[in-house]
This record gives C-alpha cells, sequence and structure tokens, in this order.
C-alpha cells in the first residue's frame, strides 16, 4: 500500500551544495580587481598635489614661489597608477598561470612608488626641483630651503598598501576558477542537467515548470 502523505513515492534526496559557489569564487576575482582600481586610484591622486616647494629672488621679484607637484619629482608614481588599471583588468580575465605574473608586476608597481616617493624626499632638488625653479626663474637655486607637504608620505603608505594588496591576491587566488566562459554560452550536458533538476525541484513544490 501507497502512503497517502507520500502519493509520488518515495522522496529523492535533494543534491547536496556545493562546498564552494561559483559565484562567491568569481566574487574573489572582483574584490581583487576593486582594490587594484582603488589603489591606482590612489597612486594617480597623490601625485597630482604639490609635495615640495621652495621661494627664491629673481631680478625682477625678489620672492618667487615654486612648487613642485608627485608628477614632478616622482614620474614613477603615475606611472605606477596606469600599471595597476591595467592589473585590475587583467585580474578578471587571466588564467592560473597568468595570474602570478600579474600579481608580481602589482607587487613591483608598489615598489616603485616606495622608492620613488623615497628618492624624491631624500633629494628634491635633484628630482626635480630644480628644473622647475630653472623653468620659473631661469636659474637655479639648490642652496634655497625647501618646504616638504605630506604628500610624499601618503605616496609610501600607498606604495606599501599595494605591495600588501600584492601578497592578499597572491593568497586568496588559489581558490579562484579558471577564467569566465560566459560568452561560450550555457548549452550542452551541464546546462541540460541543470535544467531537469530545476523542473525536479518546481515539482516537489508543486508548481508546474511547463
Amino acid at each position: 500500500m501507497t502512503d497517502a502523505g507520500t502519493p509520488d513515492g518515495p522522496a529523492r534526496a535533494e543534491p547536496a551544495e556545493p562546498a564552494t559557489p561559483p559565484a562567491r569564487r568569481r566574487s574573489g576575482r572582483g574584490r581583487a580587481a576593486g582594490v587594484l582600481l582603488l589603489l591606482a586610484g590612489l597612486a594617480g591622486v597623490v601625485s597630482l598635489p604639490t609635495w615640495f616647494s621652495t621661494t627664491v629672488s629673481t631680478a625682477l621679484d625678489p620672492t618667487v614661489v615654486v612648487r613642485a607637484s608627485g608628477g614632478d619629482v616622482a614620474p614613477a608614481v603615475p606611472a605606477a597608477a596606469l600599471v595597476l588599471l591595467a592589473c585590475a583588468a587583467a585580474v578578471a580575465l587571466v588564467g592560473r598561470v597568468a595570474r602570478w605574473v600579474v600579481v608580481l608586476v602589482v607587487a613591483l608597481a608598489g615598489v616603485l612608488v616606495v622608492a620613488a616617493s623615497l628618492r624624491a624626499q631624500a633629494d628634491p632638488w635633484a628630482a626635480g626641483l630644480h628644473q622647475k625653479v630653472l623653468t620659473a626663474t631661469g636659474a637655479g637655486h639648490d642652496a634655497t630651503a625647501v618646504t616638504t607637504s605630506a604628500w610624499p608620505y601618503v605616496a609610501i603608505v600607498a606604495g606599501v598598501l599595494v605591495v600588501l594588496a600584492a601578497g592578499w591576491i597572491a593568497r586568496s587566488s588559489r581558490s579562484w576558477p579558471g577564467p569566465t566562459r560566459r560568452h561560450e554560452g550555457t548549452t550542452g550536458p551541464a546546462a541540460t542537467v541543470d535544467d531537469e533538476r530545476s523542473a525536479w525541484d518546481a515539482l516537489s513544490r508543486g508548481d508546474d515548470p511547463s
């Protein structure tokens, strides 16, 4: 005799949920790309304000204020920002092997930002301030006192964050899947199995999937 409580026969076991959903793995790529975009923006922003300023005198004006931005004295910083933008796009597309190349490039970009910022702080005149003074006054004044803003220090912090981000991507990318294949369509045996499973779930809820 068939049990009245189970008119459709023995209940089938529900399929087990995957241990790590693919959507969660894909979100790891998205987070990495977002972090790299933020760091690229940070590296670009810190190179825009004035890093160093000095006051010199000329025959026509005894007080000439000359300012040098981060891009003037550390052009490697905005260049690193462009590299990070490219890495943000690449990290969402590359496979397992090329992923480590991206990690290495990101780490090198962070080291470049730190090194360029430290070099500019060590000798602002050699880094580009002398050329700015020469352009503004027609003569060099390397002995003039230089005022340093907080932006070179912010750039150093940004470079360190980039290096740390490279380490985080290297660690978290081990669970990422291969490159996405959304543009290849959803036909094939896997799609057929998913359709049948969805239809069975609908029937078990009392819905008509047709």
